[in-house]
């Protein structure tokens, strides 16, 4: 029989890959999300003017992002309020990315052809956050008290949590 410190521990690992397997899901639909993005972009600039194409894109991969991550990455149920939110996690991400450019290219001294690949990344946790903060229901996150875990709280073993265990963790 375990001790309650092998127990916790055991409990800590299993949180911490269910963090990196939502973080690795996170960025999987980030990548999706840009490829549709710019797929959309390229599909609907022949037939319309660019910032037209370039609008709409971004209003369809916004919207295939949002069902991606609530049903692929947090494993939760999309409701019209989190859709409603949802978009804070894209003016999150401009915000970050628009002050960490204008920071690495004047303060820093970056290549401004480089500057934006380093801010992009630099947004990633705040998006990330902002979005988890918003899909998910307060309490459920991945290694957080009733989480997807184990039977200790609320959970999908007992019916009483939205999110379904990870596949991957």
């Amino acid at each position: 029989m375990a001790s309650g410190g092998e127990g916790s521990a055991r409990k800590a690992r299993r949180a911490r890959r269910a963090r990196l397997a939502e973080i690795f899901r996170f960025a999987l639909v980030g990548g999706v999300n840009t490829c549709t993005f710019f797929g959309c972009y390229l599909l609907l600039h022949p037939w319309m003017p660019y910032f037209a194409a370039y609008s709409l894109a971004f209003v369809l991969s916004m919207v295939g992002s949002f069902f991606l991550n609530t049903y692929f990455t947090y494993r939760t149920k999309p409701t019209w309020k989190k859709f409603a939110l949802f978009p804070l996690t894209n003016v999150t991400n401009y915000l970050v990315q628009s002050v960490g450019l204008y920071a690495l290219v004047t303060w820093a001294g970056m290549d401004d052809r480089i500057a934006p690949l380093v801010a992009a990344v630099v947004a990633i946790p705040f998006t990330y956050l902002i979005s988890q903060r918003i899909l998910v229901p307060r309490g459920k996150a991945a290694g957080g008290p009733g989480g997807p875990e184990g039977p200790e709280g609320p959970g999908p073993e007992n019916g009483m949590d939205e999110r379904q265990p990870s596949r991957l963790a």
